[in-house]
């Protein structure tokens, strides 16, 4: 009778660790599919970081180039205004 009952402890022990093991298995997979989709967001991230990055840098470079043309555009009207000066009797 004692041995019955040891037997059924240890299967009781048994049932018990393979209910944790299962547990920790299922919580070990939540895990790893948690730790994919953070990489997969921070990639996308730095992804359109990266787009907002180039897209200020072009927005900057069509900055400057207006404002060059502005200047250029502005001195090449002084330049006219002068010359018509030179020639007006």
């Amino acid at each position: 009778m004692l041995q019955a009952i040891n037997t059924k402890i240890l299967i009781a022990i048994l049932a018990a660790i393979g209910a944790i093991t299962a547990l920790l298995v299922h919580e070990h997979n939540t895990v790893e599919k948690a730790v994919a989709e953070a990489a997969n967001t921070r990639a996308i991230l730095q992804q359109q970081q990266a787009q907002a990055e180039a897209h200020r840098r072009e927005e900057q470079v069509e900055l400057e180039k207006a404002e060059q043309e502005k200047r250029q555009h502005s001195s090449n009207n002084k330049a006219v205004h002068k010359t018509w000066q030179k020639y007006v009797p």
